[in-house]
């Protein structure tokens, strides 16, 4: 295993060392995914002493793992399905990540569960609750407060009065999802994993009826490579299916997607200190608080279309209004959404044609020597599922050593805590107020160094993106100087949340990104434009199928926009 000077950062410049790397001698474990789950699994393999390529088609987290409910939770509705494992199991999780592993990441977030029946309910859900803290173990988060009307009214003035009969207040974690994801596997580098976004893996290599490596095809230039590797793990979500199918065998188990739908709105719109989780008659909704917005959902509807760019519609839309008006003072309308995105959950098929009831256990195979698939799960027990997928390749590998994920900080987690405390001297040291420099410790951690400076140089870094003064011109330079972004939609998608936090979408932020970046990523101003084109092309193709009802009209008109990646505009041309 190779630590190269460069690994704790995804740079351009790794980038090229990196397809040399992948290139050069067998690999132990090759990742197919760069979700949440492949992340942990070249995290989790590279640190047991294997050598790890994670490939990834597009970019880290641009599937599910960038579109979930932001939540490291048990699950409270899973107690009601009496399945204590699965929410013990999240629980330990959440505790790790508040604790050791990410407690820059992710941060305590408090939920109101109102009542609205007298006498019984209030026992019945506080059973269940306490459960839910018990379970927790080590706790890092206050357990359950009970609330009479009067005080949840204090909590939550937003809410209509007679919404409720009062409220029990409970603690869960929340984290920008696409950002942990990508710290995850900025981790697996800086322990010496080869990790690859715009990465397509085109065909799997056989012999012998066993799986030896894959070729792979770099996105962005076309060249193709093949990478040898003594087991492959399928970690593809949604696409799992189209992966098995490469050896010409079949799966042992098979995914299906489940469409989920959030919107995000003001946070002024709404008169709340906490979050909220209502009873619907399908699951249960969220109003969660996200930053200066609130982020409102979910739906659960099946989908059978494009996985790459799952579309909402004015369905889906309607119902998160309609369920989330019913207990607000102040109802929401269209006019008051910023953002809105879909996602789907790759649930394993079988138990019932009803996705909510479908299983959000996880399960591991090894449909032939030398391939692991794994899928399902829940974004919160991601370590345990990777934990699982590698000891799955012992098989393949002969006997590893035990994973160490459970005691392994990622990226800017070491010294978070006593930055924190440091905030005062940082803010004057940097000329940034507190406030900014605790929202970049949130976003960086310890890392915030590197952040800034980059601005040492070039003090107009130091400003805020005029059209979305959240973040700081250094941040988007960072995203590609260490992050991995490689296109304007990585950087306003997911490095940053401009595409959901804000009215325009990211739009309006689009030429100033660009600007930033493209002498970072050596763009000429033909592909800077194109750049800015394409996500202006996205913005709109989503602003359109949002306005219509059913899943096929959405889906083509979400489509309409080409992919900002060169050869997978011409992969969806040709479906």
């Amino acid at each position: 295993m190779t630590m190269h000077p460069y690994s704790a950062k995804m740079s351009p410049q790794a980038r090229e060392e990196s397809w040399r790397e992948l290139g050069e001698r067998e690999l132990d474990v090759l990742v197919i995914g760069g979700g949440v789950t492949g992340a942990g699994v070249a995290l989790d393999a590279v640190t047991r002493g294997l050598r790890t390529g994670l490939v990834e088609a597009r970019d880290f987290a641009s599937g599910t793992s960038s579109r979930s409910s932001k939540l490291f939770h048990g699950g409270l509705r899973y107690l009601e399905q009496l399945n204590f494992a699965l929410v013990a199991e999240a629980l330990k999780e959440r505790e790790l990540m508040l604790t050791r592993i990410a407690p820059h990441l992710v941060h305590p977030v408090a939920f109101l569960y109102p009542l609205s029946h007298r006498a019984w309910e209030r026992p019945y859900v506080a059973s269940g609750i306490a459960m839910y803290d018990q379970m927790g173990g080590a706790r890092s988060v206050p357990r359950q407060k009970h609330l009479t009307r009067g005080g949840t009214m204090k909590l939550f003035p937003g809410l209509k009065p007679d919404a409720m009969v009062g409220s029990i207040r409970y603690f869960d974690a929340q984290a920008d999802d696409a950002r942990h994801t990508m710290t995850v596997a900025r981790t697996a580098a800086q322990y010496g994993a080869i990790v690859r976004n715009s990465t397509e893996v085109v065909e799997l290599v056989t012999e012998a009826d066993r799986v030896v490596g894959a070729v792979v095809r770099d996105v962005e230039t076309g060249e193709k490579l093949e990478v040898r590797a003594k087991v492959v793990i399928n970690c593809t979500g949604v696409w799992t299916d189209d992966i098995q199918k490469m050896t010409g065998g079949r799966g042992r188990f098979r995914v299906r997607a489940s469409k989920g739908v959030h919107i995000l709105v003001p946070r002024d719109r709404i008169a709340g200190e906490v979050g909220l989780i209502l009873r619907t008659e399908k699951s249960v909704l969220f109003v969660i608080p996200w930053g200066q917005q609130w982020l409102i959902g979910t739906t659960d509807t099946d989908w059978a279309l494009d996985v790459a760019h799952p579309a909402a519609t004015s369905k889906d839309i309607d119902y998160i209004l309609e369920h989330v008006n019913t207990v607000l003072a102040s109802p929401l309308t269209r006019d008051d959404i910023l953002g809105v995105f879909a996602g789907l959950r790759p649930l394993l098929a079988g138990e019932s044609e009803d996705t909510s009831a479908l299983s959000r256990e996880h399960a591991v195979a090894r449909p032939q020597p030398g391939l692991i698939s794994i899928a399902g799960g829940k974004y919160t027990t991601y370590r345990v599922m990777a934990e699982d997928a590698v000891n799955a390749a012992a098989e393949d590998l002969g006997p590893i050593k035990d994973s160490v994920t459970e005691v392994t900080p990622l990226v800017g987690a070491d010294g978070y805590a006593a930055m924190l405390n440091l905030k005062h001297e940082l803010a004057a040291e940097s000329g940034l107020p507190e406030w900014r420099i605790e929202h970049l410790l949130g976003r960086y951690g310890s890392r915030l160094y590197e952040v800034l400076e980059l601005a040492q140089d070039d003090a107009t870094l130091l400003k805020p993106v005029a059209a979305a003064d959240e973040y700081l011109r250094c941040e988007i330079a960072y995203a590609v100087t260490n992050e991995g972004a490689l296109h304007l939609e990585d950087v306003l998608a997911r490095r940053t949340r401009m595409s959901i936090e804000t009215k325009h979408r990211g739009a309006d932020a689009a030429q100033e990104v660009a600007d930033i970046i493209a002498p970072l990523l050596g763009w000429s101003d033909e592909t800077k434009n194109a750049e800015i084109t394409s996500y202006v092309e996205r913005v709109e193709a989503e602003r359109k199928s949002q306005e219509l009802e059913t899943d096929e009209a959405s889906d083509a008109a979400r489509l309409e926009a080409p992919d900002p990646r060169p050869s997978l505009r011409k992969v969806l041309a040709t479906r």
